[in-house]
């Protein structure tokens, strides 16, 4: 994809992709129920602002950069967002388990682990149903999907290129599958003060329920001591697990197993529309689609209803993220052009670990991190092999400067936990939240648990790993 479109879009041209941020912050706040009838047309009004004049002033240079957004990132994007979604609706977990503190630490610890195995939006959607299940009588549940959204929809996806969309390009570009498991401690470190920030957060609303009586505690448990058991280990009975729907883990499988398979295998390329794809990611979006067909077949609805599954998340995902990635592509185009194009103040100014850090992770937070790692990848090694073909570049660079790799890594996709756009299961777990009746809070309100909890973790990272 050329690269000189962003050297003659001038900075105002991401108005439209700061107007559609601002609509998913406030409309939901000032304009509730308009809001929630009419996001996809102001979704889609956004877009063509942004498409029309796009189109008019820069001709073919503009439909060729709309469409290769939207052949090779959003349909690719949306497919295995999609599969996903549908396959971990086809799971279901039936426990006994209630939501004391340790239980709830427990789902989040699983949670982040296996995230770097089957991606964070598999083991979101595998697991947010029977949180939310197991918390069904606690009054206060808004901070506890937020802390599911850092530790199980982001940081949890640092070790491999399956966890985070950004490491699989990484992947896709030269480094090497395990190479990544080399964030192991720094992602321990922000895992780690995030479970503690957990357990005293829950401890303070468990008192606060009790507190206020708004915990029917005696007939949760049928235990007249219940009240204390919930703030501890708990002596809940009956901590069956049964699991519904586990043929879908085979379809979870087969995706990780494609996901690779497109990763590894280079085959010829098609064009569509003019968007050259390898047959590999075709047969990737391909086989991903007929997983979802075949998971809807197989899994018995009684399941799904259970399960409360629905197709709102993802639709509201389909609506709103066509919005983010037609508006953004301004934003994505400048950066990539480096310091040839109207955000080379950002590109030059980034030289150490921390930086990279910090600017890629910034940018992660709102932009779509994928392509915003891939820029700050290309950035490091025109710093240090300027003219280098990539593939000796990448080799040197892994052997040579491995510190700013990790860094830039790690901000991707660390700080997609800072805003619920910064990675896609984060709206996707906060719309099925909101539809089991939990009050989340507004865009502005989650960035306040983000800003105040994540960045000075980030803060200790940066010292102990990056200066």
């Amino acid at each position: 994809m050329e690269h000189s479109l962003g050297t003659l879009l001038p900075l105002y041209s991401v108005i439209p992709f700061v107007g559609m941020l601002l609509s998913i912050a406030l409309g939901p706040v000032l304009f509730p129920k308009l809001w929630h009838h009419h996001f996809g047309k102001v979704s889609a009004a956004w877009a063509a602002l942004l498409a029309v004049p796009l189109i008019v002033v820069y001709g073919k240079q503009g439909v060729d950069e709309l469409l290769h957004l939207l052949i090779a990132d959003y349909i690719p994007f949306i497919v295995l967002i999609g599969s996903l979604f549908t396959v971990g609706g086809g799971i279901l977990v039936r426990t006994s388990l209630k939501g004391t503190t340790w239980v709830n630490a427990g789902f989040l610890t699983i949670g982040a682990i296996v995230a770097s195995w089957m991606g964070t939006t598999g083991a979101a959607m595998l697991l947010i149903r029977p949180f939310l299940r197991v918390n069904k009588d606690r009054k206060y549940k808004a901070f506890m999907v937020v802390f599911f959204i850092f530790m199980v929809a982001n940081v949890g996806g640092a070790l491999t290129p399956l966890g985070d969309p950004p490491l699989f390009l990484g992947f896709l570009h030269g480094v090497p599958f395990f190479w990544t498991l080399r964030l192991i401690t720094p992602m321990a470190v922000v895992l780690a003060g995030l479970l503690l920030i957990y357990i005293a957060f829950d401890k303070y609303y468990l008192a606060k329920e009790q507190k206020e009586g708004g915990l029917a505690l005696a007939s949760f448990y049928g235990d007249g001591a219940a009240a204390q058991d919930l703030s501890g280990a708990g002596s809940a009975p009956g901590k069956k697990l049964e699991i519904l729907g586990a043929q879908n883990f085979i379809l979870l499988a087969v995706i990780i197993g494609v996901i690779l398979f497109s990763g590894y295998v280079k085959m010829s390329e098609v064009s569509i529309l003019g968007v050259h794809l390898g047959w590999q990611d075709v047969i990737r979006n391909l086989v991903l689609v007929v997983i979802m067909v075949i998971s809807m077949k197989i899994t018995p609805r009684a399941v799904r209803e259970e399960n409360e599954y629905s197709w709102g998340p993802i639709l509201e995902i389909l609506y709103l993220f066509f919005g983010i990635f037609v508006t953004m592509a301004p934003a994505l185009a400048i950066l990539k052009a480096g310091e040839s194009g109207a955000l080379s103040f950002i590109t030059a100014a980034v030289k150490e670990p921390a930086q990279y850090f910090w600017i890629a992770g910034a940018l992660s937070s709102f932009l779509d991190n994928a392509p915003t790692y891939l820029t700050f990848f290309s950035t490091a090694l025109g710093q240090f092999y300027p003219g280098m073909a990539e593939a000796p570049a990448v080799a040197q660079f892994l052997a040579d400067q491995p510190l700013y790799l990790l860094a830039i890594s790690a901000g991707s996709v660390f700080f997609g936990a800072v805003t619920y756009i910064g990675n896609a299961p984060n709206f996707m777990v906060r719309s099925i939240a909101e539809e089991s009746g939990v009050k989340m809070p507004s865009f502005f309100g989650y960035m306040v648990y983000s800003f105040c909890i994540l960045l000075p973790l980030f803060g200790v990272v940066t010292w102990l790993f990056f200066l």
